[in-house]
């Protein structure tokens, strides 16, 4: 069986590839098929971000209308299949593309004129990762607000610049803002997004990347193949292509099913599906707890973020993963389904050892239901913690998020979840039973350290050691009792960025 062609938009034109393995990266189409070496190859597993595209697809607004939805992205770690029917801008499309409508007698586009006004760049390798990350940002904000700093960086964080610095880079992220305005022709670009589609449709469906838009499909398919090899945003199974160099006869895509893209509140719950972004799943936790916003920043960069799912970060279970234990101390239950039907689990419940799960061969993770905070009289709270040798764009050593629920000075409920300490995601469910029922003071706290540090057997590996990580957590606890009093300063996100004049 053969891959079915991939066809997408570039400068206004569709462009089609065959005999495209479904194993094949887009980093590698762009520059080994199409010799478009503007895209740079760096670290090969998402974290430098020189190799950053910007992908436009099509989507339905809340009054039905289609929009372009413009999303940086990795592409050393997207496989290439997944862009089929979308529209993709590389460094070398933004002077070329004709549907880019730049200032009268500027051959440059406002993000690559700030840069140049800017000094942003020396060496240049990192450069075209940056100007399509900004590309990204200065096609989805508004063109009346103003670009603050503190957002420029969570919004580049993941783009690493060995040379440069990253003052003069920030300055033109701001800058470009202020410059004479280029456009891109959206309605253009749906309407050849949508001819772009019916063609698509008719093309015959045998292929061993198979990407079905409805979960009806997803699950006949999972059931016909479960040798293949499943895939979401595929920001994890990516490196094993690069790094682990392994190969997939055929890979399920579950990201066009449409009845796993959508956030609804139903029931008293916050229901993600499985297919929703990271970057669109953190959106609307904030818009319920917005203390999570810091979090939700250094979880990864944005291009990870764009392309990663929740609900692969779920199914993929790894023990550093930091949505899990935010998740598990929101309570999450997470909805399995088969063509047999659907059941529902606490998160917690969904992990039996290392990267190993209870779902059956057939099974797909499909939707994580999280339930929505209640009005009552008990004070909630509510922080996450990342611990990792650098502030943005890492893994973690430690995620610990604490969820503690006080009335009348009393613990009346209490969810923790860790990452890093142990096989699994895992529930510190000791130390939640040391602070139920408890009075909220500091002694409480320092029982309930003693509880968190005795209940894990961390590992030592290249990024902490055991002892670190125990350590870790009960200067964790002691830190969440002080930001419950309202204790400042205790964190680098007390400092601002702003350049001062």
């Amino acid at each position: 069986m053969s891959s079915r062609p991939i066809r997408f938009l570039r400068r206004g034109q569709p462009v089609t590839l065959h005999n495209i393995p479904p194993d094949r990266t887009l980093l590698e189409v762009l520059r080994e098929d199409l010799r478009c070496t503007g895209t740079k190859e760096g670290c090969g597993e998402g974290d430098c971000g020189a190799c950053t595209v910007v992908l436009g697809e099509r989507v339905t607004d809340s009054q039905g209308q289609p929009q372009l939805h413009y999303k940086a992205i990795n592409s050393c770690i997207r496989l290439a299949h997944s862009i089929d029917g979308m529209a993709l801008w590389t460094v070398e499309d933004l002077s070329q593309d004709p549907d880019i409508h730049r200032p009268a007698g500027k051959q440059l586009h406002p993000v690559q004129e700030a840069l140049v006004q800017c000094h942003g760049t020396q060496c240049g390798f990192c450069t075209p990762g940056f100007v399509m990350s900004m590309f990204g940002i200065y096609q989805n904000h508004d063109r009346g607000s103003q670009l603050d700093r503190q957002g420029m960086q969570e919004a580049l964080s993941g783009n690493l610049c060995r040379c440069t610095g990253y003052r003069p880079i920030l300055d033109a992220a701001q800058h470009m803002a202020s410059l004479p305005p280029a456009t891109v022709n959206a309605p253009a670009v749906l309407q050849k997004l949508e001819l772009l589609a019916q063609e698509n449709s008719a093309l015959a469906a045998e292929t061993n990347y198979k990407r079905p838009s409805s979960l009806r499909e997803l699950l006949q398919l999972r059931a016909d193949h479960p040798q293949a090899q499943i895939v979401a945003g595929c920001t994890d199974v990516g490196l094993w292509v690069t790094k682990h160099h392994r190969r997939f006869d055929m890979v399920l895509d579950v990201t066009a099913a449409q009845e796993l893209k959508c956030i609804e509140h139903a029931d008293g719950q916050l229901r993600i599906g499985a297919a929703v972004t990271l970057e669109e799943a953190f959106a609307a936790l904030k818009a319920q707890w917005p203390q999570l916003h810091k979090f939700a920043a250094r979880f990864a960069g944005l291009p990870v973020r764009n392309s990663g799912t929740l609900g692969g970060n779920v199914a993929n279970g790894s023990p550093i993963g930091d949505s899990m234990p935010l998740l598990m101390a929101l309570n999450a239950k997470v909805v399995l389904a088969s063509i047999h039907g659907e059941r529902s689990l606490p998160l917690e419940a969904l992990y039996t050892g290392y990267r190993q799960n209870v779902m059956a061969k057939d099974e797909l993770v499909t939707r994580i239901d999280i339930p929505l905070p209640q009005p009552g009289s008990a004070t909630q709270y509510l922080r996450a913690y990342k611990i990792s040798k650098r502030q943005d764009d890492d893994i973690s050593a430690v995620c610990l998020v604490i969820n503690v629920h006080v009335e009348n000075g009393m613990v009346t409920a209490a969810s923790i979840g860790a990452g890093g300490v142990a096989a699994t995601p895992a529930r510190a469910t000791q130390t939640e039973a040391a602070l139920r029922g408890q009075p909220w003071n500091a002694a409480t706290v320092q029982a309930a350290a003693a509880a968190l540090q005795a209940e894990f057997s961390p590992i030592s590996d290249m990024r902490a050691s055991s002892d670190y990580r125990k350590h870790v957590l009960g200067s964790l606890m002691q830190r969440f009792w002080l930001e419950s009093q309202g204790k400042t300063g205790v964190t680098l996100d007390d400092i601002s960025l702003e350049v001062q004049a």
